[in-house]
C-alpha cells in the first residue's frame, strides 16, 4: 500500500497494512529556506513533495486556509515592520489596536509580545472587526495540491480556530482574556457570538473545500484552556463544526500540541475523526499508552514523536528506542497514525527523518 491508501484506508475504519507514517516538513523546510540550503520557495514547489517521497514520509499538513477574508472600507488596517518587529494597527470607528510580533531569528520564527485586546475595552473593536468581515472561497492551492500529493497522503485545509482559541492564540493571549472573563463577562460572551457567526461563515467555505480532510487548527494545550472554558466557549462550537464537516463527507482534525491529560477525554466526546499532533511524555503529560484509555474508543489518535527527538538532542539509539515504543503501542489496534508531534524542527537531522519509515516497516505491522 501507498501512503494514501494506508490513512484513507484508517479513516474509513479499516487496516491497512501497518501503521502510517506521515508527518509535517513545513517548519524544517522553512528553516532550510533561510539558511539558503534549498531555494527560495521550495516549500511550496513540487521539490518539496518530491523530499517526502525521498525520506519516506507521508504528506497531510501544510498550513492552508481555503477562503480569503477581507474586511469593508470603514476598517482600515495599516501594517509595518520596525528592526525584530511585525506590527498591525486596526482602525475602526469604534476604536483601535495595536499587536506587535517580535521576530526570533535563532529559531526561525516570532511570536506575539502586544497584544490586539489588552482590556474589555478592546473587545468592541474586535467585534466592529469580524462584524464587517467577509469571506469568500480560495481553493486553488487545494486542486494543486491533489496532483501533487498524489499517492503521498492526503489533502488537508484549515477551517478558523474557534473563537475563544483565536483570542488565546492570536488576539488576546490567555491572561488578557481571562481578565476579560473576570471583568467583563458579558462583553466577552457577546464578542464570542459574533466571532462565532462570522468563523462559521468561513467553516461552510472550508467544509465545501475539494480536500480530504478539514482540521480546526487549535493550537490547544490543557494547561492554558481547561475544562471551564473548554465547555462554556468550546464545545458547541467543535460539536457543530465537526457534524458539518462530516456532512460535507470529509474527515475532521484537531490540532492539539500541547498538554494532553485535563481535555482528552471532553475532546474524545467531541466527534472528531482525528486528534492530531499529540504529544507524549517525557515532553509531554501524558504516556502513549495511557491515551486511548483516556480519548474513548472514538477518534485516531496522531502524533507521537516529539519533535525535539528529531534533533541532536536525543542520540540515535534514543530516537530508535523511542519510536520502537511508539510503535508497540500503535500496532495493536488499527487507530493510529504516527506523526511529529508537532513538526520537525529547524535543526532537525535529515537521517532522523528518513530513520522513521525503516522503523515503522520493521516493527509497524499489526500484531506482531
Amino acid at each position: 500500500m501507498n501512503d494514501r491508501q494506508r490513512i484513507l484506508s484508517l479513516l474509513k475504519g479499516n487496516a491497512p497494512d501497518r501503521v502510517p507514517w506521515l508527518g509535517d516538513l513545513s517548519y524544517w523546510v522553512g528553516a532550510m529556506e533561510s539558511r539558503g540550503e534549498v531555494p527560495r520557495g521550495f516549500g511550496s514547489s513540487p521539490a518539496y513533495y518530491d523530499l517526502h517521497r525521498q525520506l519516506g514520509v507521508g504528506f497531510y499538513l501544510q498550513g492552508y486556509f481555503p477562503f480569503t477574508e477581507k474586511q469593508d472600507e470603514t476598517v482600515r488596517i495599516e501594517t509595518s515592520r520596525v528592526p525584530g518587529k511585525r506590527i498591525r494597527v486596526i482602525h475602526t470607528p469604534a476604536g483601535s489596536i495595536r499587536e506587535a510580533w517580535t521576530s526570533l531569528p535563532e529559531s526561525f520564527t516570532e511570536a506575539p509580545t502586544e497584544h490586539l485586546v489588552k482590556s474589555p475595552d478592546d473587545l468592541k473593536v474586535i467585534r466592529y472587526m469580524y462584524e464587517h468581515t467577509t469571506y469568500t472561497p480560495d481553493y486553488d492551492e487545494a486542486k494543486r495540491r491533489e496532483a501533487l500529493v498524489h499517492d503521498l497522503g492526503v489533502v488537508l485545509c484549515y477551517s478558523p480556530k474557534t473563537p475563544l482559541m483565536q483570542l488565546v492564540v492570536k488576539e488576546a493571549g490567555i491572561e488578557n482574556l481571562t481578565a476579560c472573563y473576570v471583568e467583563a463577562q458579558d462583553e466577552l460572551e457577546a464578542t464570542l457570538a459574533v466571532m462565532e457567526a462570522k468563523c462559521s461563515e468561513a467553516m461552510e467555505i472550508a467544509a465545501a473545500c475539494p480536500a480530504d480532510c478539514v482540521m480546526i487548527p487549535e493550537n490547544l494545550s490543557s494547561e492554558v484552556v481547561g475544562k471551564v472554558f473548554f465547555n462554556a466557549y468550546m464545545r458547541t462550537c467543535h460539536e457543530k463544526w465537526t457534524a458539518r464537516i462530516h456532512e460535507c463527507g470529509k474527515s475532521s482534525f484537531i490540532h492539539i500540541d500541547g498538554t494532553l491529560r485535563g481535555l482528552l477525554p471532553e475532546l474524545g466526546r467531541a466527534g472528531f475523526t482525528v486528534l492530531e499532533a499529540l504529544t507524549p511524555s517525557p515532553v509531554g503529560d501524558v504516556a502513549m499508552s495511557d491515551m486511548r484509555a483516556l480519548t474513548g474508543p472514538g477518534p485516531i489518535l496522531w502524533g507521537g514523536i516529539p519533535g525535539s527527538y528529531f534533533t541532536p538532542a536525543v542520540t540515535d539509539g534514543e530516537f530508535d528506542r523511542y519510536v520502537r515504543d511508539v510503535l508497540e503501542v500503535m500496532r495493536r489496534e488499527p487507530r493510529y497514525v504516527l506523526g511529529v508531534a508537532d513538526q520537525v524542527p529547524s535543526d532537525g537531522l535529515r537521517r532522523r527523518v528518513a530513520r522513521v519509515v525503516e522503523l515503522t516497516t520493521e516493527f509497524g505491522r499489526y500484531g506482531t
